[in-house]
């Protein structure tokens, strides 16, 4: 296919900025749409000017992409993404607040509590098989509980 083909130089651009654009959507990480702005910019200026040189072109989708990283900088910082869940990959965070049940008495300081469908060693106040608790901390794979005191009637 030649460029004449797509209509040109231009068409060749703005065919670039629209495979960016494609690219940007298969893996985003929010880098190659702003090379896809400057390569439509760059297309749509090969349109208006046909006989453009390829050195011309070069230095126009250059331009426009540092233009484009920056402005897109900026609104970045502006307008920063707000993560949905800022635990997602964090378990042990995820978990503070948890109600469990202990499973192997905690004496001494030292026990184990029920956590979804395992166990996970647990530190606290002394707390008998079967009593609710709440987890507090999470430190290197071990949970740190306090009892869970019922109201009085």
């Amino acid at each position: 296919m030649s460029l004449d083909a797509i209509g040109g130089a231009g068409g060749g651009w703005l065919l670039a900025a629209l495979l960016l654009g494609i690219a940007e959507l298969l893996v985003p990480g929010v880098f190659l749409i702003f090379l896809a702005i400057a390569a439509a910019v760059t297309g749509l200026a090969s349109f208006a000017l046909p006989e453009l040189p390829l050195t011309a072109q070069l230095a126009s989708f250059a331009a426009w992409s540092v233009v484009a990283v920056l402005v897109g900088r900026r609104w970045y910082a502006d307008y920063p993404v707000e993560g949905g869940d800022a635990h997602l990959n964090d378990r042990a965070s995820r978990l503070i607040g948890e109600r469990v049940t202990v499973a192997v008495a905690i004496e001494h300081g030292r026990g184990r509590v029920v956590v979804g469908d395992g166990t996970w060693p647990a530190t606290g106040p002394d707390l008998p098989v079967g009593a609710s608790a709440r987890i507090v901390a999470v430190k290197d794979g071990v949970v740190e509980v306090e009892a869970i005191t019922l109201p009085s009637t």
